[in-house]
């Protein structure tokens, strides 16, 4: 790619989407979000206005920045309004149909030739995705974690046809544009981090699920007794129990190992609706309010 990075798309505009777009925002880039629709545009306008909001309430940001940030940032119902982008960056639902079909139509109307298309897939091989376009090699996952604001870390995921110019481009946006710290990955499912956190978050819910130990116990075990920051099932309810679901099921699909088959009342409770803090309620109940 000639030049830096300074015009960014963003597909989807739900809690990884938005974040996503702030911090680029926040980095002084022009971004672009696209939602299905009109009103779900307003809705991710709405997401990131509140985290920026959040930003200068707790002295992270001050409010001409906040300000700022937010003028950066252009909400659409339409993908054709990022014909002009450099680097897009796909964060829809967790499923292959739905991300394939959007990188197909992003091959299409993206129109330099050099611009690179990456996801932020937690645990879709790349390389399906890749292959749903005429430029594979411009094709990459990174992979950002909630909240993206907050966390400094991404994964850079090559797969077999990505060039390696575009991983050097990525990880140099990645480090000096947006401040955060990339570690590699091959194109396996659930990379590095959910390789390793996923079958954890389901030994948790296997415990709950066995009578074991409540969630609330299993939790004050690992935060008092482990020091870490927030419980098996608390983070599960942060990531969504659905993403945990799809995450499992991929890696479940690629592996075939038992670990990472999901329990059935992570299934049950998905198909419940029981989602965890966006719904108000998973494995503990949140205020939604």
């Amino acid at each position: 790619m000639n030049g830096s990075i300074t015009r960014v798309g963003v597909v989807g505009g739900g809690q990884m989407g938005a974040g996503i777009a702030e911090v680029c925002a926040r980095a002084g880039l022009d971004t672009v979000v696209c939602e299905a629709d009109a009103t779900a545009a307003r809705g991710a306008r709405r997401r990131a206005a509140d985290s920026l909001e959040r930003a200068v309430q707790r002295g992270k940001l001050d409010r001409i920045a906040a300000e700022d940030a937010l003028g950066r940032l252009v909400f659409t119902g339409s993908l054709d309004d990022l014909a002009d982008r450099q680097l897009v960056v796909e964060a829809v639902i967790e499923n292959t149909d739905a991300k394939t079909e959007i990188f197909a139509a992003l091959d299409k109307i993206v129109e330099d030739p050099e611009a690179i298309l990456a996801t932020n897939t937690s645990s879709i091989p790349v390389m399906r995705l890749g292959m749903a376009t005429h430029r594979a090699d411009r094709v990459l996952g990174l992979h950002f974690f909630n909240p993206v604001p907050v966390l400094p870390l991404v994964e850079l995921v090559a797969s077999l046809h990505t060039a390696p110019e575009t991983v050097t481009a990525i990880e140099a946006f990645a480090r000096d544009t947006l401040g955060k710290t990339a570690i590699h990955s091959q194109d396996r499912a659930g990379f590095v981090v959910n390789a390793l956190l996923i079958p954890y978050l389901l030994s948790a819910i296997r415990m709950a699920e066995s009578g074991f130990a409540t969630a609330t116990d299993v939790d004050s075990g690992m935060e008092l007794g482990c020091a870490h920051p927030m419980g098996p099932l608390k983070l599960a309810d942060l990531i969504g129990l659905d993403t945990v679901a799809s995450i499992a099921e991929s890696l479940y699909e690629e592996f075939k190992e038992p670990l990472y088959a999901p329990p059935p009342l992570l299934q049950r409770m998905v198909e419940a609706g029981l989602l965890g803090r966006k719904t108000g309620r998973g494995f503990h109940t949140y205020d939604r309010g």
